[in-house]
């Protein structure tokens, strides 16, 4: 059974919504593209366009891995969408992938 913050993060990816949250002590703005679980683990890819981290967030954002069960107070926001640049890699976050924004979102468009 999906948790609710699981729920949240699928809405927000079908409808392109922004996710506010708090991702360790930080808070966090961003747009999730992918979602599923790794080792049976909820996980999501998103694109942190504001917003604070650890290490810094670089001018224009930068992909994340953010395990679910550490996200405090989600919630969605209307706002444009944001996305990083071509990908150099293939994304290792999530290996179990349930929601893909290329793959179930915009190709059923």
């Amino acid at each position: 059974m999906p948790s609710a913050t699981f729920e949240l993060f699928r809405e927000a990816i079908f409808n392109e919504k922004q996710v506010l949250c708090t991702y360790g002590g930080y808070h966090r703005e961003l747009c999730p593209h992918i979602l599923g679980r790794s080792n049976g683990e909820e996980k999501v890819l998103t694109f942190q366009f504001a917003g604070q981290s650890r290490t810094g967030l670089p001018p224009g954002g930068e992909w994340r891995c953010l395990y679910l069960s550490q996200v405090r107070d989600a919630r969605l926001r209307d706002g444009p969408w944001h996305a990083g640049g071509q990908h150099r890699t293939a994304q290792r976050c999530v290996i179990d992938v349930e929601v893909d924004i290329n793959i179930h979102v915009r190709r059923q468009r």
